[in-house]
């Protein structure tokens, strides 16, 4: 999962960014080319930490013994609070200024960086991540902040985006290989270590270089609405999580599910009454934009959620190591890559956002079903080809989906839709790792039970807790009690199971991208018929 999808149109919290006033900037010493270096740092920073993380997950689990719920959160707690960190962070450093936010959030990165190297438990770990988050959240606000403030118009602002999403693109396509050699070599933990001298780095730049600017008169930040869409969202990602653990009927699954619910109606409720709301809900009667919204949904939800769950796969059904799976996810990112010059010929023919977004989701949908349908045959050729072609949905739609909802407001609204649109693809990613991992984790189970001889007890054989390492990517620790024979059975048995309940989630993504790619179409025609009346 990568926030380098707005690497194309980062735009989309250029609002942060206000003409300059005078007496309100302490200048800097930096030439604006050294600006821009420390601030494509500082974000590619943020895209190398969110995406090496995947890989490590396996090692992550043997190490603290987590289960999949915990392996699950160490994804999900940074993305939820980054999530919900985003529209009031952009507030904040238009406020109180672009360049003390972003020496605060280093400041919070190098101190969750280092909770979650030294990290004890898995409790501690996530809640560590979750602080991470929202570092990451103050970080990426404040960082683009201020190229947005440094590069004001024409070529020169043109140059300095493409080089901030030159440097997003090759930070994605690396990470995985990173993560990979960090954890096989040195360990996970210095996966999060290694964030401190970069980070120590980073402020003793931005101190040097880089001229603080504000907004004095900025409005208010939506406090209560920020929290309890926050508060909602964590609710929900901790029902889904923990449905393997407690099952649906469950009161625990139920209360959460309900208090989630009542606070997404109160965050309604409170964002139609207030006067400072963080989103504008009247956006939503434009079929237009409701369909380009959905199209950020199902990007990140079907295709970017693949950086989360790939790297377990390639590990526990193939049995690669930690640096060969990062190597083996190369053909998902190298196609993102290529998509964008895909998306942008099918844009210039169709004269159009739709035709590239329901295209995107086609191949979205396509590349993951064709994963689906291989998994059992253990070819990584066969599942090179289809995450290539999830790869190339992806890229086609990189940027694009950004650009089409930036498409259906005015100008003095731009700033609210790229808030939408911005906590669309991360909200997408958190659900997308709840309801797949949820998938996941029953599929899994039913084919391991399946597989197993009548009456074959393995609770009491493998240990109660033997799913959930076995989800994680715990599979030779949890079977490292069993003699050689029967530990080499159950491994592939296994593996199996795992590659089966990988299709199954793989199932769900691809349907949902195909149903959201039509229902995207859908609206875009419904609008086209309305503007004709």
């Amino acid at each position: 999962m990568s926030i380098s999808s707005q690497s194309n149109h980062p735009e989309h919290l250029a609002h942060l960014a206000r003409p300059r006033r005078p007496g309100t900037e302490a200048p800097g010493r930096g030439t604006k080319n050294f600006i821009l270096a420390t601030a494509s740092a500082t974000c590619s920073l943020i895209v190398l930490d969110t995406n090496v993380v995947a890989v490590s997950l396996p090692a992550i689990a043997r190490t603290l013994q987590a289960s999949f719920s915990d392996v699950e959160w160490v994804v999900s707690a940074y993305m939820v609070a980054f999530a919900s960190c985003l529209l009031p962070a952009g507030g904040l450093a238009d406020r109180f200024g672009r360049k003390r936010m972003m020496l605060l959030g280093l400041g919070v990165f190098i101190l969750a960086s280092v909770g979650c190297g030294l990290a004890p438990t898995a409790s501690f770990l996530n809640i560590a991540r979750a602080i991470k988050g929202v570092g990451a959240a103050i970080l990426l606000t404040a960082a683009l902040a201020i190229i947005a403030n440094t590069f004001h118009e024409g070529a020169e602002r043109t140059r300095a985006w493409a080089i901030w999403g030159t440097c997003m693109g090759i930070t994605t396509t690396i990470a995985p290989l990173v993560g990979g050699v960090i954890t096989q070599w040195a360990g996970w933990r210095w996966i999060f270590l290694i964030n401190v001298p970069i980070c120590l780095i980073l402020v003793t730049c931005a101190r040097y270089a880089v001229t603080e600017s504000r907004n004095p008169s900025n409005s208010r930040i939506d406090v209560i609405g920020s929290t309890l869409f926050g508060v909602a969202l964590m609710l929900a990602m901790w029902t889904l999580i923990d449905i393997p653990t407690h099952g649906w009927d469950s009161l625990a699954t139920w209360s959460r599910c309900f208090g989630a619910a009542l606070l997404s109606a109160l965050f309604v409720l409170h964002e139609r009454a207030t006067k400072h709301a963080m989103i504008d809900l009247a956006l939503f009667r434009q079929p237009r934009f409701v369909g380009a919204v959905l199209g950020m949904f199902g990007y990140a939800a079907c295709a970017q959620v693949m950086m989360t769950f790939l790297p377990l796969y390639l590990q526990n059904a193939f049995g690669m190591s930690a640096v060969k799976a990062g190597v083996s996810m190369l053909p998902f990112a190298l196609a993102m890559i290529v998509g964008p010059y895909i998306g942008a010929r099918l844009s210039a023919r169709f004269h159009g956002s739709s035709s590239v977004l329901v295209a995107g989701l086609l191949l979205i949908g396509t590349g993951n079903l064709m994963v689906a349908a291989v998994t059992s045959f253990a070819s990584y050729g066969l599942v090179a080809v289809g995450i290539t072609v999830t790869g190339l949905g992806a890229g086609v739609m990189n940027g694009d989906t950004q650009k089409a909802i930036m498409a259906c407001v005015p100008v003095h609204r731009t700033g609210m839709a790229s808030g939408i649109s911005t906590t669309t693809r991360f909200s997408a990613i958190v659900t997308a790792v709840g309801v797949l991992g949820a998938v996941l984790a029953y599929h899994t189970q039913s084919a391991f039970e399946a597989a197993l001889p009548g009456g074959y007890a393995w609770r009491e054989t493998l240990g109660r807790d033997f799913l959930t390492r076995l989800l994680a990517g715990d599979i030779a620790q949890a079977l490292s009690h069993l003699d050689t024979a029967a530990r080499t059975t159950m491994t592939a048995l296994a593996s199996q199971a795992f590659a089966a309940g990988f299709s199954a989630a793989l199932t769900v993504a691809g349907t949902v991208a195909l149903v959201v790619g039509a229902t995207v179409w859908s609206l875009y025609r419904w609008q086209t018929k309305i503007e004709r009346a």
